[in-house]
């Protein structure tokens, strides 16, 4: 093995020259000490190497690979998806999903990089990817790992009070945009620091995992205090206006939301709308917590008043809507810009901000990813059908798609709208980026979030799958291309196996007790070992 040192990181290569036919084997071992925040390997490096030694010279390799077979066999009972129809997608989609199972943390203190463990990309970074695109995979197939990449969140809220503090907000905490040890590692604050959505990201994660999971004992020791916290920020950072269109009511100033090339702005829709999940969570389980928990309410100072001021904030948050376009607005003065000439920009200057300084992009109706869209995705219920037309049309002419994260987002609006063309083509971008080097960069290591997007794309895009009324609902709809998409949910203590073909939905509840669902919004009840078979032809 040749040693390097590639981005400031030690790197091992050797290279083959392979021949068809001819088998060629190597093996390694290689070790990382502690990941902890205070912890510097240089200074034990005697001692992790012993460690390392001491756990593989008493094993065989087959003893080694045996259990690592049997840990994967575990892994692809209750996390594979197959997909019939396409034998080179369905092998993209698995390795998608043990990327994303090989990286993720499982001991508290760490997440997962935005590039996996895969490359040098981002220096290794957790970002809000993690929460947002990610943990949903593990949330409802793994929810153990969902819960340890929650703790980590947690076990970092003395930093993130202490950031907060930083920028003179004296109640609540603010997470770091991207991080390993909880500080705040960014650098250009406009598109880092600024992006104080990450906070409500966390929080509805934590939401998430609690009704998926009804992990009672999380929301009290762990959840809500997150939840709590991240929703004091708000209060501490956001106002009630003075003066202007918005007298009176709640705004939130100076903020960045998911679109890198729009900075600095008065109320970006989606920052609002997270924030206003985010106060009525705390409201909510703090109601919740009262009945049984009162003491951890007193521990924490939460009493009527804060209550109060959480659903009222809520209750009066500003969300930006064009009465004329009937669109909602990224943000208070998104739409007084001229349109960015997407279809006069040559593809070798894509993506822009390699080719164009960011003064001159903020200048403009931009897009990098999905933003206002992004709450439309998070928040079905809360617009019709005819609403989320109007906003994917609006926001898909001025995106540009410059961020991996942003197709899988659109993909899923566009199932919704029964765009079948378009919700199958936004898919087949994201599923092979990597194996495909689609956006170019893969050697700085794979795009995590995009493999988490593609898990979105088929569970809750072709699956249909959302929850409603404290269960779950599907209303699915595979693409021509495909014969069956088939998974598995772990949902309230239960494990379902869900199969769609062209013509029928399978739902099969494995384990634990009887089940209510719905189907396009109608009532069903899932009985252990018994499939419900429910017909998806249209019948006039």
């Amino acid at each position: 093995m040749k040693f390097s040192i590639m981005d400031e990181l030690p790197s091992y290569g050797r290279t083959f020259d392979l021949t068809a036919g001819l088998n060629v084997q190597f093996g390694f071992v290689y070790s990382v000490g502690d990941p902890h925040p205070l912890m510097d390997m240089s200074l034990n490096r005697d001692r992790y190497a012993k460690e390392a030694l001491d756990r593989t010279t008493s094993q065989t390799f087959r003893a080694l690979y045996d259990a690592s077979c049997r840990q994967l066999d575990a892994f692809w009972e209750t996390s594979d998806v197959e997909v019939g129809g396409d034998a080179t997608l369905a092998r993209g989609i698995r390795f998608n999903l043990f990327n994303l199972y090989q990286s993720a943390g499982r001991d508290g203190l760490t997440s997962i990089p935005a590039k996996g463990l895969t490359g040098a990309g981002y220096g290794g970074h957790y970002f809000w990817d993690a929460e947002m695109f990610m943990l949903p995979f593990f949330t409802y197939t793994q929810p153990e790992i969902a819960k340890q990449l929650l703790t980590f969140r947690a076990a970092t809220l003395p930093q993130a009070q202490q950031r907060a503090r930083e920028l003179n907000v004296q109640n609540g905490v603010l997470f770091p945009w991207r991080t390993i040890n909880g500080e705040e590692s960014s650098a250009y604050y406009p598109a880092g620091t600024a992006q104080v959505h990450i906070n409500a990201d966390i929080a509805y994660a934590v939401d998430t995992y609690v009704r998926v999971t009804a992990d009672e004992d999380f929301l009290v020791k762990t959840g809500f205090n997150i939840i709590l916290e991240t929703a004091r920020f708000w209060l501490s950072y956001g106002h009630f206006a003075q003066s202007g269109p918005h007298r009176g009511h709640f705004v939130i100033d100076d903020v960045t939301g998911p679109d890198e090339y729009t900075t600095m702005v008065n109320n970006n829709y989606y920052t609002n709308r997270m924030a206003k999940n985010n106060l009525i969570m705390a409201a909510k389980y703090a109601k919740l917590l009262k009945q049984q928990h009162q003491d951890l309410l007193e521990r924490l100072g939460v009493d009527n008043a804060e209550i109060n001021d959480f659903e009222y904030a809520a209750d009066q948050m500003v969300l930006p809507f064009d009465r004329d376009r009937r669109v909602k607005m990224q943000d208070d003065s998104s739409m007084a810009k001229p349109f960015w000439p997407i279809d006069k920009t040559p593809n070798n200057q894509f993506p822009l901000l390699l080719h164009f300084h960011p003064m001159i992009l903020y200048h403009y109706q931009v897009n990098k990813q999905a933003d206002t869209v992004m709450s439309d995705f998070l928040f079905p219920a809360d617009q019709s059908t005819d609403q989320l037309k109007r906003d994917f049309n609006y926001y898909e002419a001025i995106t540009v798609h410059d961020s991996s994260l942003s197709r899988a987002i659109f993909g899923v609006l566009a199932h919704r709208l029964h765009l079948a063309g378009k919700a199958y083509g936004y898919f087949m971008d994201t599923a092979l980026m990597d194996l495909t080097n689609s956006q170019g960069n893969t050697d700085a290591g794979v795009h995590a979030a995009n493999m988490g997007g593609t898990w979105l794309s088929l569970i809750y895009g072709f699956g249909g799958l959302e929850q409603e009324r404290g269960t779950l609902n599907f209303d699915p709809k595979l693409p021509d291309q495909w014969t069956n998409l088939t998974f598995k949910l772990k949902f309230k203590h239960r494990f379902l196996a869900v199969r769609v073909t062209q013509t029928s939905l399978t739902l099969t509840l494995l384990s634990g007790t009887d089940l209510s669902v719905f189907f396009r919004h109608q009532p069903q009840r899932l009985t252990l070992n018994q499939p419900l078979v429910i017909s998806l032809i249209e019948t006039t």
